[in-house]
């Protein structure tokens, strides 16, 4: 009777997975993605719009500039200019999930392909590509961000293409460093001895072998971009007043911080609810990329 032989591809996969989900971590990152997930497509049910055309607006009742604290007509409370923050907070995280997905994957297809083509080709195609990588690391994330979002003027849209405009560098300069470790191994020299084209080469045999390090990266960063992006609407340079956005709502509240003399706390609530969504988001994003870079580290992936 034949044994059945497992592909090798199948049997990593497997393992990979085994090293993912044997991690605490990776499964309160899972747990806590999944959760924001799931508010995020029911958004609609759990938060109807008032607004059918404007769904990221939050509903407000009056102009007043001090907060309510939590009732059962706003769960969580109003912020300044009576914003619901639970409507906020529930299709904030939509806009969270937008803002670091589109902008990661986008800086990830720019990035990697720099890298690839510098590390691949080398010679003046890597001098060039990688002396511009190192203007663009000349200046500090943030500050570079804010340039850019100043020169595209105020509004989420402009945040997220000043954000890929400045993370694509740093998956540019470890994609070339993944690439240069592997273009002279012997897979890679046989493909081109049987005249395999370089697109294919690159495609098919350099990028799956040179991508795990950018991949975990990338996972890491889906969180750090949303804090970035929140610190950007904050200042005034991101999202409109009223826009579902955390850190648009952080800055209606700047002003109730801290309470009234002998009441420190009486406006707690424009804080902690959209603050603690933000931290728990991060959290998330930061323990599942804790994960992947164990399950795919090659120091590690053995033990």
């Amino acid at each position: 009777m034949e044994t059945k032989v497992e592909h090798p591809r199948l049997k990593e996969l497997k393992f990979t997975l085994y090293r993912i989900f044997r991690n605490p971590s990776a499964i309160i990152g899972i747990i806590l993605l999944a959760a924001f997930t799931l508010v995020a497509l029911f958004a609609p049910h759990i938060a109807p719009p008032k607004y059918k055309h404007r769904p990221y607006m939050m509903p407000h009742k009056g102009y007043s500039m001090e907060p309510k604290a939590p009732s059962q007509q706003n769960f969580f409370g109003t912020t300044s200019g009576q914003y619901d923050i639970f409507y906020g907070v529930v299709w904030g995280t939509r806009t969270a999930f937008r803002i670091g997905i589109i902008v990661v994957l986008t800086a990830f297809v720019i990035g990697a392909s720099f890298g690839i083509i510098a590390g691949y080709y080398g010679g003046w195609i890597d001098e060039i590509i990688m002396r511009v990588v190192d203007v663009f690391f000349a200046v500090p994330f943030t500050i570079l961000a804010m340039a850019f979002v100043v020169r595209f003027g105020r509004g989420l849209d402009q945040i997220m293409i000043a954000m890929v405009l400045v993370v694509w560098r740093r998956y540019a300069r470890v994609m070339r460093a993944g690439v240069l470790s592997v273009r002279n191994e012997d897979y890679i020299l046989a493909a081109k001895s049987m005249g395999v084209s370089d697109i294919k080469i690159m495609l098919r045999h350099i990028f799956p072998n040179a991508v795990y390090p950018v991949m975990v990266i990338a996972f890491m960063d889906a969180g750090s971009i949303v804090i970035t992006a929140a610190f950007l609407s904050f200042i005034g340079l991101g999202a409109p007043i009223g826009y579902a956005d955390w850190g648009q709502m952080l800055a209606m509240a700047r002003n109730y911080i801290v309470g009234p003399v002998g009441e420190p706390l009486k406006y707690w609530y424009t804080i902690f609810f959209p603050g603690s969504a933000m931290i728990l988001f991060v959290l998330a994003w930061n323990l599942f990329g804790d994960a992947i870079r164990d399950a795919f580290d090659p120091k590690l992936r053995r033990k």
